[in-house]
């Protein structure tokens, strides 16, 4: 994937004439500076202001953007990294352990992904296996035991769907995810910071608060395996993006999201330190509002609310 998009293109060129003029200190040179300064920051609004399903994609899947170690370093103060899951090994497409968001002592669970080929495949590609969630789980058992809030940090284009996860029990480790999340006594918040995936991210993503950035997506399946199932071609993913209602403003009219976290102008990819902040925001609010209810409260609240989604239609049936 490029690092430089093709709606980004008229931007980074701006951006490289800005610079261009700022270095070189001739007379006038600031003042045209400044003049572009501005036009850039009109089209990154315009561009960034209408962008298509499969364009938030691309963005979503970005090379450059913030990972969920790129973001711990950024807002969460004395992280300390815990590993495995006491059963089989240590997952390294999961990422967790305790440190301070702000005031509040927490738990921090996130999906990593590597940035060259080396880390790629020692993430497994943000993909986990199932001993990533259970480990996860082991430390989210811990926050319950302890009162600790929950921070999940979700980046995955799914959980690992090879022959060994399914052998060491995927759809178990996933399953007892959301049943455990669901239970757990103590405020969970998720942020969806890239891809959100399937069941691979909903693992981590059975919280109080779903929030989710502006560039991020959510779905059931991606657009290239809807468009090989609906027609056969995915060559028609960005049509499945336009179908499938996986962007963040479509989210959260349905209901799915809690928030939609606003990323800097030119998207989180070119600004990690304002993204972290942003997010750092987001969270505190959604934290203190939820330390103010009572374990007693806060699942029966989770409950409801997941059952709130989507629309149905109860029937008595007959016989």
């Amino acid at each position: 994937m490029p690092d430089v998009l093709d709606f980004e293109k008229p931007l980074v060129e701006l951006a490289q004439r800005i610079e261009r003029l700022r270095q070189s200190r001739r007379p006038g040179d600031e003042v045209e500076a400044a003049k572009l300064e501005e036009r850039l920051a009109r089209r990154q609004k315009k561009i960034f202001g209408r962008l298509s399903a499969w364009e938030r994609v691309l963005l979503a899947r970005h090379p450059g953007r913030p990972y969920s170690l790129d973001l711990i370093r950024l807002m969460v103060d004395d992280f300390v990294e815990l590993h495995g899951d006491r059963l089989y090994g240590d997952d390294h497409a999961i990422v967790a352990g305790l440190g301070h968001v702000g005031p509040h002592r927490l738990v921090v669970v996130g999906h990593q992904k590597g940035r060259d080929t080396q880390e790629r495949l020692y993430r497994n590609f943000g993909q986990p296996h199932p001993e990533g969630y259970r480990k996860a789980l082991r430390l989210m058992h811990l926050a319950g035991r302890f009162g600790r809030p929950v921070l999940t940090l979700i980046d995955t284009p799914g959980a690992h769907p090879g022959l060994g996860a399914e052998e060491r029990g995927q759809a178990e480790a996933i399953a007892r995810n959301l049943r455990e999340m669901a239970a757990l006594p103590t405020p969970i918040v998720a942020v969806i910071t890239g891809e959100g995936g399937s069941g691979g991210a909903l693992a981590l993503a059975v919280a109080d608060r779903v929030l989710m950035l502006e560039h991020a997506i959510y779905s059931v399946i991606s657009p290239e395996g809807c468009a090989a199932i609906l027609w056969e071609d995915v060559r028609r993913a960005r049509d499945a993006a336009e179908v499938l209602r996986i962007t963040a403003p479509d989210l959260l009219k349905l209901g799915v999201v809690d928030g939609v976290v606003p990323e800097p102008p030119g998207g989180a990819h070119r600004h990690w330190a304002a993204t972290a902040h942003e997010i750092k925001s987001a969270v505190m609010a959604a934290l203190s509002s939820l330390r103010q209810t009572s374990a007693d409260e806060l699942v029966p609240q989770r409950y409801a609310k997941f059952r709130r989604m989507g629309i149905f239609e109860e029937s008595l049936g007959r016989g």
